[in-house]
């Protein structure tokens, strides 16, 4: 909902505008729209770490243990975490998508945030992911600064969170989200004198905490009634929105628009600082936010289209894209490493178990129909909701709380979100045959995916209690 376009939709397969939508503006993200399709139901993982490592491995966080967000210098599994979770992060060794995609010809660039690995981790720095090039990427989740005059935390701000690599703006006016976009465009620019295709991996620190006003927008936000924190976020999303559209144009100004794909899309929830974390404010008119066990701290937007549409062009021939198209089937973080991969002509590692489903048959407007309505989030650790897993099957979602002081007692609630997207009528004890059957199955997919459990005060592994 941090967006001016409209990504839910009525009855109708409308989009429908709700007033978060007025608040915002991003004219870059509705030109997006135009050019290809959005999807009303695109899930990531509650907090960033686990998405990213999900775009990068196509896997589920259950199977790749990457459940929470990394901690730079330590590790962060909380009271009653798995002790084994995988705070260290992607291995150096993991056949990301950007290594197959390397092995295919591509050029692999990762500009802004990365937060694949801790400090001394085996992907702090990116090439070690498969990356050929990385700018500004390192251990860290938020910006030291987003101020250029500050150099983004080196000067003035959190030094421990400094951004790296952007030193030739340091005591300048760029804000950080025209630094990345400067440096993408620079990268860009490398690949095309080299004649090579390429992949930008283009992860902005935006819109993460610290709230900082970017200034160039700020005048579209006063005196409309929220808070200078609220207004700050808003900024952010603007410029964020502003680099999309610089990209976009660069791309059609070098002549390449119309062989490159742009795939668009968040890593959480919503964190916009507008009230009660579970209630219906961020995010509204869907529930939660960022960290959270509702909606509105999975559901995130995610737009495809081509960067000049011409249906001339032989790749866009091989993928038509429907222009303008509301997609309405799910879609998840995990797709994107078989759509892109199999986009590229890149070979996938022989006996690598991926969870994610080629998108392209959903990106003409059509509906997959040997794509399986499933997504788990597991997260077995502390933040805004703590220790649970959240299992969704066709129109029915179960969420279940371990209890590790009392695992006797877990707690579960569960939705109709056909009749129900808003999440305010729990049907755990009205629907008691639904319930079991969803956990019965929410329990196989956690031991199918090889997730870890949060611990009691024990030291023993909780389970999904099944009546």
């Amino acid at each position: 909902m941090d967006t001016s376009l409209p990504f839910l939709c009525n009855e109708k397969g409308e989009a429908v505008s709700y007033p978060l939508n007025e608040w915002y503006h991003t004219p870059n993200m509705e030109r997006m729209a135009r050019q290809g399709i959005r999807f009303s139901t695109f899930y990531a993982q509650s907090v960033s770490s686990p998405s990213r490592t999900s775009i990068l491995t196509g896997q589920n966080a259950a199977r790749h243990r990457t459940t929470n967000w990394i901690n730079s210098e330590s590790n962060n599994r909380d009271t009653y975490g798995p002790p084994a979770w995988n705070w260290k992060g992607i291995s150096n060794t993991t056949p990301t998508l950007p290594r197959i995609l390397q092995k295919a010809g591509y050029k692999t660039i990762q500009i802004g945030k990365a937060h694949f690995s801790p400090i001394g981790g085996e992907t702090e720095n990116p090439v070690h992911a498969g990356f050929d090039v990385s700018i500004a990427g390192s251990s860290i989740g938020q910006p030291g600064s987003y101020y250029g005059e500050y150099g983004y935390g080196h000067i003035k701000g959190n030094q421990s969170r400094a951004v790296p690599g952007l030193e030739k703006y340091h005591g300048t006016n760029t804000f950080l989200s025209d630094a990345l976009t400067f440096e993408a465009i620079e990268q860009m620019d490398i690949a095309v004198e080299e004649q090579k295709p390429f992949f930008l991996y283009m992860s902005h620190y935006a819109v993460h905490q610290p709230f900082e006003t970017d200034w160039r927008f700020i005048d579209r936000y006063r005196n409309r009634g929220m808070s200078a924190q609220a207004q700050a976020f808003a900024t952010l999303i603007e410029g964020m929105d502003k680099s999309l559209g610089d990209v976009m144009d660069y791309l059609e100004r070098k002549g390449i628009a119309e062989n490159t794909l742009i795939l668009f899309l968040g890593d959480n929830g919503s964190d916009a600082p507008l009230g009660d974390e579970k209630g219906y404010t961020s995010s509204a008119p869907l529930r939660g936010k960022k960290g959270a066990e509702y909606e509105g701290g999975v559901r995130v937007p995610f737009i495809a289209c081509w960067a000049k549409p011409d249906g001339r062009n032989k790749w866009q021939k091989q993928l038509p894209i429907q222009a303008g198209g509301i997609q309405q089937q799910m879609g998840t973080v995990m797709d994107l490493y078989p759509t892109v991969a199999a986009l590229a002509g890149a070979k996938l590692p022989k006996g690598y178990v991926l969870d994610g489903y080629d998108l392209q048959v959903q990106l003409t407007g059509r509906r997959n129909e040997q794509r399986p309505e499933r997504f788990l989030m597991h997260f077995p650790h502390e933040h805004r909701a703590s220790y649970f897993t959240t299992y969704r099957e066709g129109e029915w979602k179960l969420i279940y709380y371990y209890n590790p002081e009392r695992p006797q007692w877990p707690v579960c609630e569960l939705y109709n979100l056909k009749k129900d997207p808003v999440e305010v009528h729990n049907m755990a004890t009205t629907n008691p045959s639904k319930l079991q059957a969803m956990l019965k199955a929410m329990a196989d997919e956690l031991e199918a995916e090889g997730a870890l459990m949060p611990i009691d005060k024990e030291g023993h592994a909780l389970r999904v209690r099944i009546e």
